[in-house]
């Protein structure tokens, strides 16, 4: 009996997190699209730590939403316990947490899959990429199955040479009960030579009934509580739950380091680099050994799970001393591990081998998304997904490729920061990797993204117009606080200075004041008529834009006129045969990483680490000399 023969437009590997926003967004372009994973039933599983969102990350989920992904509208059908993080901080360092129960997380993913009718799912391993030269032609499964398409993108995790650390002990897996992809991993090799190893980690899980929650510091959710996508209310909320705080104390930091000779991370067992914003208990008791304590936020996995994520702890020592230093913690003098902590170590493939699309520089038509390049977090790993599937998508009509700009979203930062500077730890956003993030907020991330999604053909027509009315409702309430005038003091919170102003004025400009909010404004100019019917979550979102767009005005359009004066020399193009090795003032350095990375722009070349201004001072004349040189043939 023959094998099965199937042919697709395009087929994406890896049911995680990249993989199922790489597939939905090519299956919403209208493509015929595979999704090949281990296990149907673990697409979309949460396999560290059960949140999304957070400072940076936060910021990457809303746009993935403003875009039409599905993380967001998960985060919401499964948050159980919702913060906004930084909220007494500035709109643009303000960011969304969800903790999520891990199974209706899991249950909102695959729901959202199968509203798309162009994907198809398949259980198999893949185990070689099928090419014809440097031309792809599809892939193969460890069983001997073909699956034909010219487009790939691969999303495989940490499931590439990957190993599982406890102690001394060493499996295979790119997580506990998966096997990993070594097969594939050779192959990929020749593909992309640079690589290297990464490793990531786990805290042990604990037994809810086995912790005395009266001695530890309750932390419950936001009242009221912060909604994820654009599209959501808090009525698609479940029941929401407290998470607690305790800490380690130095009887545990004494248990660890008697621990260390096992430990792979101390043994040299792991080669691989972790992650330094995210580092081991291990790791934090030897490099911050003055510190007597280290914070754990006990988190529950899910509604009706029996176990609790005790974030961080993450340890790979033996399984014995992880119990042992486990009960050492106030609130789990009696805990019982479920699930002993272990380390991943794994192969990630250098990003600078990337074009700005995600697509491979060596195989056309071959994308990588996910921790393969480098990256850590399942909103990083989804962000690469969306953007890979929608090249993907744009390069199967023969369309121009759609890269973000790093002044128009989080996700144009992680890009350029990956293709162009690579990456030798696990990279993680953060807000302060923006040069221009009071752009880039979280509550603007439909404005900025969502008209570019429908261009794209991704946005559904709920979502647009959704997005239309929001914005209808914005533009007429802005419009009405600028046509409205009215005296400093018809305004209660200004100061005596201000008060003393009796001048009239637009309501809109008074909100750039200190102390004067939107509902200090409403106070004295009243609420617009029909306002109070729209639903609750559309006001307060607008009523804090308007907000946010007053007082951050000035500030704003100083970075536009900023960005715009940049682009003329960004876009400026450096020609595919220029010889940087000749060209003089330029350190042999700098001549070197521009040799090796081939800049296509000006721009491209700015982001390359240790390019300085002065570099692109010498190119941009180096240009300016040889467009002349050229006149003057003519």
């Amino acid at each position: 009996m023959g094998k099965k023969v199937k042919n697709y437009d395009a087929i994406v590997i890896g049911g995680g997190h990249a993989g199922t926003e790489a597939s939905a967004v090519l299956s919403r372009m209208g493509h015929k699209t595979l999704l090949l994973t281990h296990n149907k039933q673990s697409v979309g599983q949460m396999s560290c730590n059960p949140a999304i969102g957070g400072v940076g990350k936060g910021h990457l989920t809303k746009e993935i939403d403003a875009l039409g992904g599905l993380m967001a509208r998960a985060a919401d059908l499964a948050g159980i316990h919702l913060k906004t993080l930084n909220a007494s901080k500035g709109k643009a360092v303000q960011a969304t947490r969800a903790q999520a129960d891990r199974n209706l997380y899991k249950q909102a993913i695959q729901s959202q899959l199968k509203e798309h009718t162009n994907l198809s799912l398949a259980e198999g391993a893949a185990s070689k990429v099928l090419l014809e030269g440097d031309a792809l032609r599809g892939i193969e499964t460890e069983s001997g199955e073909r699956y034909y398409s010219k487009k790939l993108v691969l999303t495989v995790g940490t499931f590439l040479n990957g190993v599982i650390h406890t102690g001394r002990e060493q499996i295979s897996g790119g997580r506990k009960g998966d096997k990993p992809s070594i097969v594939l991993a050779k192959q990929l090799l020749e593909i992309s030579p640079r690589t290297g190893r990464l490793k990531t980690g786990t805290p042990p899980r604990l037994l809810r009934s086995s912790i005395n929650f009266g001695l530890l510091q309750e932390q419950a959710g936001d009242i009221p509580r912060p909604v994820f996508s654009f599209i959501s209310s808090r009525a698609d909320h479940p029941e929401q739950v407290s998470c607690y705080i305790t800490h380690t104390n130095e009887e545990t930091h004494k248990i660890i380091r008697d621990s260390l000779k096992d430990s792979p991370l101390h043994t040299g067992a792991i080669e691989g680099v972790g992650p330094r914003y995210c580092p081991s208990i291990e790791d934090k008791v030897v490099k911050f050994a003055e510190k007597t304590r280290h914070q754990i936020f006990v988190e529950p996995e899910g509604l009706d799970s029996k176990e609790v994520y005790p974030n961080g702890i993450s340890t790979s020592i033996e399984a014995e001393k992880q119990e042992e230093f486990v009960r050492s913690i106030v609130g789990f003098e009696n805990a019982e591990i479920t699930q002993s902590g272990y380390a991943i170590e794994y192969d990630y493939f250098d990003p600078r081998d990337l074009n700005p699309t995600f697509e491979t520089k060596t195989i056309k038509g071959l994308y990588f998304a996910g921790q393969i390049n480098g990256t850590t977090g399942y909103e990083e790993a989804a962000a690469q997904g969306l953007i890979a599937g929608i090249n993907a998508g744009l390069a199967i009509n023969d369309k121009d490729p759609w890269v973000p700009e790093r002044s128009e979203a989080y996700l144009g930062v992680l890009s350029s920061d990956l293709i162009t500077r690579g990456t030798s730890e696990p990279y993680r956003m953060f807000t302060s990797r923006a040069e221009h993030r009071l752009l880039l907020r979280e509550d603007n991330a439909d404005l900025r993204l969502t008209p570019t999604g429908k261009k794209l053909g991704i946005v559904s027509e709920e979502r647009w117009s959704a997005f239309n009315h929001k914005s209808e409702v914005f533009n007429k309430e802005k419009k009405r606080l600028d046509q409205t005038h009215i005296k400093a003091s018809d305004l209660a919170g200004l100061s005596q200075k201000h008060q003393k102003d009796n001048n009239k004025k637009q309501a809109y400009q008074f909100l750039k004041r200190p102390g004067v909010t939107y509902a200090t404004i409403t106070k004295a100019v009243g609420v617009r008529g029909g306002y109070n019917k729209e639903p609750e979550i559309l006001r307060e979102s607008i009523d804090s834009l308007i907000e946010t767009e007053a007082k951050y005005e000035g500030y704003v359009n100083k970075q536009k006129r900023e960005i715009e004066k940049h682009k003329t020399n960004s876009n400026t193009e450096l020609p595919r045969d220029i010889d940087y090795s000749t060209m003089p003032g330029l350190s042999n350095e700098i001549k070197q990483k521009l040799t090796e990375f081939a800049p296509k722009t000006i721009g491209h070349a700015a982001r390359i680490e240790g390019v300085t201004p002065a570099s692109l001072s010498v190119l941009l004349v180096h240009l300016k000399k040889q467009k002349m040189k050229k006149a003057e043939g003519l």
